[in-house]
């Protein structure tokens, strides 16, 4: 029932070349770093990533795709990542996107064993009717497009086929875990940690706080262990190297000065 390994290099040291993985965190929030270096570390490649951006700042999943060892992202946010867009458009980078709350389904179908389902999101659209860009040619040609999906009335209303989502390994981030793999999430990060999880075949979490078997609440599990095959506990500082994407700033009306 022990899940804890000793390192991230150890736990991620059977993950081969064109493993599919699903990754939690959105932007720079519960985005497990310390794995994804283990990852770059090791030179894993050819790696299908399903996860709903694919790192910010140089940081996370932005690592590996710098260094070219992502072949295809399934995910529903490009954003600021200029280097995403960049593969994708030159046709170096295989891309799936989906609606948000579709893949956050297709995930968590996965992991519930729940083939397909059926949702009312992009009926009418290329989600559905098909002809999504996967693939460019690096000319603005498309050499790859996706198929269309099924569609099915009920109760007179449109909805489109989804499958769900199963992955060889899953890689989250928790605020806390025990070595039966029990695992606590922070806030936001709770939102695709958990999704991941579930749909990895083997999961691997690194914690920031790791505590003893009955050391949480019962009540108070956000992901039970069956979903976790391993659990890495981080350092101290590893725990406590947390970026900021963005910093609001606003001027006092009174004094002039700037506060964050």
């Amino acid at each position: 029932m022990d899940k804890v390994v000793a390192t991230a290099l150890e736990a991620v040291a059977d993950v081969p070349d064109g493993a599919t993985l699903a990754v939690g965190g959105f932007g720079l929030g519960g985005v497990p770093n310390v794995l994804i270096e283990a990852l770059h570390a090791r030179g894993v490649q050819g790696l299908g990533v399903v996860s709903n951006n694919c790192g910010a700042m140089d940081s996370g999943l932005a690592i590996l795709l710098a260094a070219g060892r992502i072949a295809r992202v399934t995910g529903s946010y490009i954003g600021a990542n200029k280097e995403f867009a960049r593969q994708y458009l030159a046709g170096e980078l295989e891309v799936e996107m989906i609606p948000q709350g579709t893949l956050a389904e297709r995930l968590r179908a996965g992991g519930a064993g729940i083939p397909a389902f059926y949702t009312p999101a992009g009926v009418g659209t290329l989600v559905a009717d098909g002809g999504l860009p996967w693939r460019y040619d690096g000319h603005g040609g498309v050499t790859l497009a996706s198929p269309p999906k099924e569609v099915r009335e009920f109760d007179g209303t449109p909805y489109v086929l989804e499958h769900g989502i199963r992955t060889d390994f899953a890689l989250v981030r928790a605020a806390k875990g025990d070595r039966h793999g029990n695992l606590v999430f922070n806030k936001s990060s709770r939102n695709f940690n958990p999704l991941a999880a579930m749909a990895g075949r083997v999961t691997i979490a690194e914690v920031e706080e790791l505590v003893e078997p009955g050391g949480i609440d019962p009540d108070a599990v956000h992901l039970p262990g069956i979903f976790v095959q391993r659990v890495v506990a981080l350092t101290p500082e590893q725990a406590g190297a947390k970026m900021i994407e963005k910093r609001t700033v606003s001027a006092s009306a009174a004094d002039g000065t700037v506060s964050e």
